[in-house]
């Protein structure tokens, strides 16, 4: 097997072990069980588990922003690119739910490890929303006196806590695309500025 192969499958084995096990109740010895390869072939490509999830939130938040910025680049409205950015996010949840798990549970970690990430390359992602809101109020679309830096953390918690529902088994009848228009729906009805507001009244009434 290629090094890059064998390096993709360690992670995508640590994905479904931190997943189901928790990051600190998961063993190397779990993840090259899972990985089918032997547990000192782990050391080759990690130093030790936290580099292991580290790597996870790298490549797999990594990819997610790449194919996003893709999306966007296509569109110039903003509103339709915080559709493009919920619907994309909720579909990668939805669909790698061992990612979402990890994401959630252990993104959240005080570990310094951890902390330094998210405060540093994890919020190159979350930033994406708030430059959608600048984006918007430069624009005129979206209010002047958001916060695009509180925006961010109110859409992406509740993108959080949709995965959560979804990733603990709790059905519902709604697609992706539907929760998504619904959640972006929620929030541009409250971030759109009074002239934005006073085009969609008018739309309905006619």
């Amino acid at each position: 097997m290629k090094s890059a192969d064998k390096h993709a499958k360690i992670i995508r084995a640590s994905t479904k072990v931190f997943a189901k096990k928790g990051f600190f109740n998961a063993r190397i010895s779990d993840i090259a069980k899972e990985a089918k390869v032997a547990d000192g072939t782990i050391y080759l490509y990690f130093n030790n588990k936290f580099d292991i999830l580290i790597s996870v939130f790298e490549q797999e938040v990594g990819r997610m922003i790449d194919q996003i910025k893709k999306l966007l680049e296509k569109e110039d409205d903003p509103r339709k690119m915080l559709e493009i950015f919920i619907t994309k996010h909720l579909t990668e949840m939805k669909k790698n739910k061992n990612l979402a798990e990890v994401i959630q549970i252990e993104l959240r970690q005080t570990n310094k490890v951890v902390r330094d990430y998210r405060n540093n390359k994890y919020t190159i992602y979350v930033d994406i929303l708030s430059s959608i809101i600048k984006m918007g109020q430069a624009q005129g679309i979206f209010r002047q006196d958001i916060l695009p830096g509180i925006a961010k953390r109110a859409i992406f918690g509740a993108l959080d806590e949709i995965a959560r529902i979804w990733n603990i088994n709790i059905e519902t009848n709604y697609s992706v695309e539907e929760t998504a228009r619904q959640v972006a729906d929620i929030f541009q009805i409250g971030v759109l500025s009074n002239a934005e507001l006073k085009g969609i009244v008018t739309d309905k009434s006619t």
